[in-house]
């Protein structure tokens, strides 16, 4: 008997089996060519509620005949079906990667509902509990399943994530189970049971992995799995491994945003390089008051860093006292060769036979680095890697180790911070292997045809129904749903409103061209934006007319009707209301990767208040939001659209915000404002098109030459008419306010600091601040056009008013007059 197929005689009480059957299913579909699946996708979206619940929680569906080269996925819990996606398959599967992390996004309750759900898991867990209890002393079960701590009890009315304790904001007292789970002694044995019985989990589901890699800890799972290790034997090294790290002395360490001959370079003789986690990415530890006098000469240099939650300097010096134990005790073990590849965190390359049978290497894993960078290039880039163990770390290390475009990167359980059934994270991580073509064997999961009524072959048109949508719409609107990923889509609501954007638009060309044999422009797809505009014009083009004729007077809509329903999920999981996703996703990683609004000696502390003058849709505002405590902010927005995405993404989060429908200037007056619906952040009182255009062109440019947009490499080929559409204008007529006159109104008696961002307005808003107002402002951050040497002139104007000012001009803007102006007060 297989440990896939051990079946526990003794249930743990803390999870027991599902009261009837699971509430999630997952459905993986194939058809033959793209319509086909649509219709079987539609058909699972569209099944009645309270349908008979299916009796495996995953099915292979198949829509006709052929050879299913079309593939899509639709997940189905308590709150109805989504579709995961749908793609053509390439000839090859894509080899799998499993993927072990290290200590740190533990929690209480991981893998809870696994444990319920699933026999598979479930016995491994009980056969791994039963092992190390005579090591222990107690049941593991008891500690990573309390019964006080049911973490999914709540998941349905919790928010999807819990932002404040993501940030470190949450003040709440650590719990006596997650103190106890906490202590190295448990965390490091009760995690090792959890990745093992999530990949048994994983390979009793036909998952075969071609290569392994674990992170610190994780390389452990690997070796086991590997056979290097007996179960038995990991568990007893990792057990008295953790216990003899309990007896050490505390540490620290400190995650460090630069190189390694950089952070190597920084190392006193009480420090170690713990981790190289990627290019400008290193771990160090050591003792608490040598990380701290570290990280105090960092900040002091703006190098970003960050504080790791941790008991111990792992890997590190501080670990040498118990090296020839740990070496010791691996000597009384039986070390096998092993047979399956794994990547050693010592070397960052693949073990050798040498490696992994020596006693002494789990001596040296100890004390080294983790070299997961190397490991992960080492990996061939056409795997596919799935993370089996808590959180996304990995999978987050993996994608910005590859770079965007260069591979599947799969998380199978969810982060500690969020609140969605395990159950269901798995399920949609095997939905996303199905999708990428991951070499599974998928002949493990039961199979059935997928009867579609009523559905047309393959490039028909279904009849136009009497006074609603034609024919033609209505296939267009499928063509839609399977770009946007929804079936909600008014038909006189733009396309880009919906969540569309340039890179989908050049899809939804080809999708156009091979379902009606015409072929729109780029241009065309932004003028014919709504589906009802664009099913007339497709129908024009098809019989040989003028669609522009045709659509003369027919006010259905255009790239911008103001009723952007678009929503986005930001990489750190905020979800925004948003104009443009391409911008959005520039803003964010301006404001919350890169930090623009924290370097160069700018802080935001608990209770501060702040102004935002230029607030677009708002991630500003919400940056501040969290960044600390208590944060009062007034946010400035003066075109129509984005004052009313800023005021939605502003309630959501539930920012103090004060909102004025108003642009700031230095004097009361109104003014025509341009709006670019789709370059919404060159939208200005003071427009200049070829100057836009050659601003935008150049930051296409400067990205594409960076490397690593998969987006604008593949939108090469459109820049020009990518230029005419995205400076389709509209005129408002905008009240201007001096930002003192506002000071006065709020009574603001400090601003700790002002953002600035208004496209060739900034000169303006700070001859609008008078003179008493300037000692109230703390700190300054804005957007300067460098017009005949404007920036020099704004820098010493700043200087002028006690603050130590300097320009920086990001790499993304070389060649453009755009610079950034940072001003702290009285700094030096």
């Amino acid at each position: 008997m297989t440990p896939n197929t051990i079946i526990a005689e003794e249930r743990h009480e803390a999870a027991g089996p599902p009261a009837g059957p699971l509430p999630w299913h997952l459905a993986l579909v194939s058809g033959a060519n793209g319509a086909s699946l649509d219709a079987g996708l539609a058909a699972l979206k569209n099944a009645p509620a309270g349908a008979p619940a299916a009796a495996s929680p995953v099915t292979r569906r198949t829509v006709g005949a052929g050879s299913a080269t079309h593939r899509g996925a639709v997940l189905t819990g308590p709150e109805g079906p989504v579709e995961l996606g749908a793609k053509e398959q390439d000839a090859t599967e894509a080899p799998l990667a499993f993927l072990f992390p290290g200590l740190g996004d533990h929690y209480l309750g991981m893998g809870r509902d696994l444990y319920r759900d699933f026999p598979v898991f479930r016995a491994e867990v009980d056969r791994c509990a039963e092992l190390l209890a005579p090591e222990l002393g107690l049941d593991i079960r008891e500690v990573v399943f309390p019964a006080t701590a049911d973490e999914t009890a709540d998941a349905d009315r919790a928010p999807a994530m819990d932002l404040r304790r993501m940030l470190g904001r949450d003040s709440a007292p650590v719990s006596a189970e997650e103190r106890r789970l906490n202590a190295t002694k448990l965390a490091q044995p009760v995690l090792f049971v959890i990745e093992y019985a999530l990949a048994g989990l994983w390979r009793s589901w036909g998952a075969r992995p071609a290569v392994l890699t674990g992170y610190s800890l994780g390389e452990y799972v690997a070796a086991t799995l590997a056979g290097v290790l007996s179960l038995k034997d990991a568990l007893t090294l990792v057990a008295r491994r953790a216990a003899l790290i309990d007896t050490l002395p505390q540490g620290a360490m400190l995650a460090v945003m630069l190189p390694e001959p950089d952070v190597s370079a920084e190392l006193g003789p009480n420090l170690s390089l713990s981790a190289v986690n990627g290019d400008s990415f290193c771990v160090v530890a050591g003792p608490e008051e040598d990380i701290a006098a570290l990280e105090a000469s960092l900040r002091a240099r703006d190098v970003i860093n960050r504080r790791v939650t941790t008991t111990h300097a792992f890997h590190s010096t501080m670990m040498e006292p118990i090296a020839d134990q740990v070496t010791e005790l691996a000597r009384t073990l039986t070390l096998k060769r092993p047979s399956i590849p794994y990547i050693s965190n010592v070397t960052g390359q693949l073990i050798t036979d040498e490696q992994a049978t020596d006693p002494g290497y789990w001596a040296r894993h100890l004390v080294s680095p983790v070299r997961f960078a190397d490991g992960l290039r080492a990996i061939g880039a056409d795997h596919a890697l799935l993370e089996a163990g808590p959180g996304q770390t990995l999978s987050s290390l993996a994608a910005e180790v590859r770079g965007a475009g260069t591979g599947t990167v799969v998380a199978s359980m969810r982060h500690p911070l969020e609140r969605r059934s395990d159950t269901s994270v798995a399920l949609k991580a095997l939905g996303r292997l199905w999708l990428a073509g991951g070499a599974v064997d998928w002949t493990a999961f039961p199979a059935e045809a997928l009867a579609v009524d009523g559905a047309a072959p393959a490039g028909a048109l279904a009849p136009a129904a009497e006074d609603g949508p034609s024919a033609t719409e209505q296939e267009l609107h499928a063509l839609w749903a399977r770009l946007l990923k929804t079936e909600e889509l008014p038909r006189d609501v733009s396309f880009f409103e919906l969540g569309g954007n340039s890179l989908l638009a050049t899809r939804l060309i080809l999708r156009i061209t091979r379902a009606f044999g015409t072929e729109p422009t780029l241009r065309q797809v932004y003028e014919w934006a709504t589906l009802a505009r664009m099913a007339k014009a497709i129908d024009a083009l098809r019989a040989g007319r003028d669609p522009q004729a045709e659509l003369d007077g027919d006010t259905s809509g255009s790239s911008h009707t103001g009723s952007s329903l678009a929503r986005f999920e930001l990489p750190n999981g905020m979800m925004v209301s948003h104009q443009n996703e391409a911008e959005t996703r520039h803003f964010y990683e301006d404001i919350f990767d890169h930090r623009v609004y924290g370097k160069n000696g700018i802080t935001l502390s608990d209770g501060a208040t702040v102004v935002d003058v230029g607030g677009n849709i708002g991630l500003f505002t919400l940056f501040a939001h969290y960044e600390a405590k208590n944060v009062k902010i007034y946010t400035f927005e003066p075109a129509p659209p984005l004052f009313e995405l800023l005021g939605r993404n502003v309630a959501e989060h539930g920012a103090d915000a004060t909102l004025f429908n108003i642009g700031i200037s230095d004097e009361e007056s109104e003014a025509n404002l341009t709006f670019y619906p789709r370059s919404s952040g060159m939208s200005s009182f003071h427009p200049d098109e070829a100057e836009e255009k050659h601003n935008l062109r150049t930051i296409i440019a400067n990205q594409r030459e960076a490397g690593g947009d998969e987006a604008a490499d593949e939108l090469a080929g459109y820049t020009e008419e990518l230029m005419d559409v995205r400076f389709e204008a509209i005129e408002f007529t905008a009240r201007l306010r001096p930002l003192s006159a506002i000071i006065r109104e709020q009574n603001i008696e400090r601003i700790d600091l002002i953002k600035i961002d208004v496209q060739k307005s900034e000169r303006q808003v700070i001859d609008g601040i008078a003179d008493e107002d300037w000692p109230k402002i703390q700190q300054m951050v804005l957007e300067a056009h460098d017009a005949d040497g404007e920036v020099a002139r704004l820098v010493a104007l700043l200087e002028s008013r006690g603050f130590h000012a300097e320009a920086e001009q990001d790499e993304l803007y070389a060649g453009t007059d755009i610079y950034n102006i940072y001003a702290v007060r009285g700094a030096r």
